[in-house]
């Protein structure tokens, strides 16, 4: 029979106060307890499913724990019985990644000593709504992803077996669709019924992907940027979540991964490529959106992309015009109004 555990108000801090290191895997936990001295308290490995009992033996009052795919299940019944649970940044979390002894105990014993230091980077946790919807939106972009690879492999077969495709439509188009139908081609067959498979799917998810689009101010304020449809917009909160945890645009542009890395000695500063942290997702989006708004506008973001592109290149400037574009996300997402051309 499972333990049924009581909610526990979460301790004012003081000094007095216990701190826990949890380096969680799949099917494990090492944790370790640390005073305000940073004396060990206790050490322990044991499975996921009693960690709560586990903590419940000790004043426990901050809990860190490294971000991973592992975590998830373990922070929101933490949270849930009240505890304060921060979550770190692994590739920021330099202590543990630059000890030369590597274990889970090691691990712990450094998560809960930058607890007690209140010095551990912490990553951002969506709440379950958010969370929610961002599993939507990045299942939609894996289903179209492998129909792409599906029509590629298809392609190639058509290359081995020296056919080439008509030319007067599309290859997936109905017709398309019909002709490779009659070649008669087993694994072309075998492709063809998981791609309607994966047709399916896409559009029942789009479906109502777009109806949750309709009803969130949010997204109607993201759809007034020239480039930004409903599943950019979406995508782009899921992604961002509260508004309001980032200070200004250029901490929003940071978190995306569109700002040029930076490297300062003796007195000399260079900047470099863009440092491609934090969410691959907002960063691909934005890109993706940006070539859309300067092929098919005419707008300030549009005029600096032709510039910029004339001096360094179109890479560059298909960066600089995203950059452009996600500081225009936070702008109307913070001022709730909407976008309009600074020409």
């Amino acid at each position: 029979m499972g333990r049924t555990f009581v909610r526990r108000e979460r301790s004012v801090h003081t000094m007095s106060a216990l701190v826990c290191g949890l380096d969680v895997h799949k099917d494990s936990t090492y944790a370790t307890i640390l005073d305000s001295e940073g004396k060990i308290v206790s050490q322990r490995r044991m499975s996921n499913e009693t960690v709560l009992s586990y903590l419940s033996s000790y004043s426990v009052d901050r809990i860190g724990m490294e971000s991973s795919n592992q975590v998830t299940p373990l922070y929101r019944a933490l949270t849930k019985n009240g505890y304060a649970v921060s979550v770190s940044h692994p590739k920021k979390t330099r202590y543990i990644a630059e000890a030369k002894i590597k274990s889970d105990r090691v691990d712990s014993k450094a998560i809960a000593e930058l607890v007690r230091l209140n010095a551990l980077p912490q990553a951002y946790m969506p709440d379950q709504e958010t969370a929610i919807l961002r599993e939507k939106i990045r299942r939609r972009a894996f289903l179209v992803r492998e129909r792409v690879r599906l029509r590629v492999k298809i392609k190639s077969i058509l290359t081995y077996e020296g056919i080439k495709p008509q030319i007067d439509h599309g290859l997936f188009t109905e017709l398309g669709v019909e002709w490779l139908h009659s070649l008669a081609l087993e694994p072309v067959e075998s492709y063809l019924r998981i791609i309607k498979t994966l047709d399916n799917e896409i559009k029942q998810l789009s479906k109502h992907l777009k109806e949750l689009a309709e009803n969130d101010d949010d997204i109607k304020l993201l759809m007034t940027m020239p480039g930004v449809g409903y599943y950019t917009a979406l995508l782009v909160k899921s992604e961002i979540g509260d508004i309001n945890r980032f200070s200004d645009g250029d901490k929003l542009c940071s978190y995306g991964g569109l700002v040029p890395s930076t490297h300062a000695s003796g007195g000399t500063v260079r900047h470099g490529s863009i440092t491609k942290e934090g969410s691959r997702w907002l960063r691909w989006v934005m890109v993706e959106a940006a070539m859309t708004h300067v092929h098919k506008y005419d707008t300030a973001i549009t005029k600096a992309y032709h510039r910029i592109a004339e001096r360094r290149g179109k890479q560059v400037a298909t960066i600089a015009a995203a950059r452009k574009l996600l500081l225009c996300c936070y702008a109307v997402l913070k001022n709730r109004q909407p976008y309009y051309d600074q020409i």
